[in-house]
């Protein structure tokens, strides 16, 4: 499938941006222009289920497809956050950035999540208040922009979790570069996980106090994470 994207910048580099479930493009309106300030053309996808493309089939094989029909190849930079990175992963072979940057990656997630997560879908209702309490660092602007994406967000891609994690996730080792950026007060990924991606020849950092969606949560601090990889 052909995804919508979204481009920041007209730099000769080019970083590609995928985001999390029930986001999409948008939800990098903070970090994109900061790359094109360094020179990138930046483009964001809305993966399949998410934003302007298309709904269909959902796995993190046609995720990753997805973007390898996208996205062009051996960009300077790829970040996935979340499910983006968990489809990143996926495709990083076929797309081979120079970098890529996985930030609190769904590879490996608590069980109580997994568990929880055909209960995802009745977070297409949540209102501002409830938004707001659940992230209490955000500012009204990405609140503004959780409503929006939302509100084109497809449900029906949270009801496939239990399934894609029936097995482990995680990748075997890097295939190019790779950076993990976790966060300290995330409740995404399993304790331990940081020294297992280590060993696995992953470079990991940890944004301290954030929460899963770091960039949002300290986006100061997600950005100081990336020193030398951006």
């Amino acid at each position: 499938m052909r995804l919508h994207t979204h481009e920041w910048g007209t730099g000769d580099r080019i970083a590609v941006l995928v985001h999390g479930i029930m986001s999409d493009h948008r939800t990098w309106h903070r970090v994109a222009p900061v790359l094109a300030g360094k020179g990138y053309r930046v483009i964001g996808v809305d993966l399949r289920g998410h934003g302007a493309s298309g709904r269909g089939e959902y796995s993190p094989e046609t995720w990753a497809g997805d973007l390898v029909d996208t996205l062009p190849e051996r960009p300077e930079l790829a970040i996935g956050h979340s499910l983006g990175a968990l489809a990143l992963a996926g495709a990083v072979e076929r797309l081979a950035p120079a970098r890529a940057v996985y930030c609190d990656p769904a590879w490996d997630i608590r069980r109580k999540l997994v568990e929880a997560s055909a209960y995802f879908a009745a977070f297409k209702s949540a209102n501002r208040a409830m938004i707001k309490s659940l992230n209490p660092r955000w500012d009204e602007a990405d609140v503004d922009v959780e409503l929006a994406t939302l509100a084109d967000w497809d449900p029906a891609t949270a009801r496939v979790l239990p399934d894609i994690y029936a097995v482990g996730r995680t990748p075997a080792r890097p295939v190019v570069p790779s950076l993990v950026v976790l966060a300290g007060a995330g409740e995404l990924v399993r304790p331990g996980l940081d020294e297992e991606l280590v060993r696995r020849g992953f470079e990991v950092r940890t944004v301290e106090g954030a929460g899963h969606c770091v960039y949002r949560d300290d986006f100061d601090g997600f950005m100081g994470a990336l020193d030398g990889w951006i």
